[in-house]
């Protein structure tokens, strides 16, 4: 049983935002957050693994609805698991990708906080 491992993705915009830690703009202490996204996804016999890194926002959302609908097998028998560990935001768009996500069938994982508390508040309606 072997495995295929690729990364689809991994995309970044410099946005200028009031989110915390980042990268140091000028001296003044102001910051900028750099939204990257990373999309590693795996495939086994039995199962299908999306692992996400980073900020799922903005133009990401789109990356990752696209590279979603192009590779994901609804029909498939296998097992699709989202590990969303690695995530450090998610805005509205991200949520509604999610929830459609989960109506799929989707499993996340998700050890974190906030975005345990996501998933629970927004994406299980």
């Amino acid at each position: 049983m072997q495995a295929t491992h690729q990364i689809v993705s991994l995309c970044s915009q410099a946005e200028p935002t009031t989110a915390r830690c980042c990268q140091q703009v000028n001296e003044t202490s102001q910051t900028r957050e750099i939204d990257v996204l990373k999309i590693t996804r795996t495939e086994t016999p039995a199962e299908e693994k999306w692992v996400l890194q980073g900020r799922l926002v903005g133009l990401w959302v789109g990356e990752l609805r696209r590279n979603w609908k192009k590779t994901h097998r609804a029909g498939d028998n296998r097992r699709c698991v989202v590990d969303l560990n690695e995530v450090t935001f998610i805005d509205k768009e991200g949520e509604t990708l999610l929830r459609t996500m989960s109506k799929q069938g989707v499993q996340f994982i998700a050890t974190g906080i906030y975005i345990k508390h996501l998933l629970q508040e927004r994406c299980a309606r």
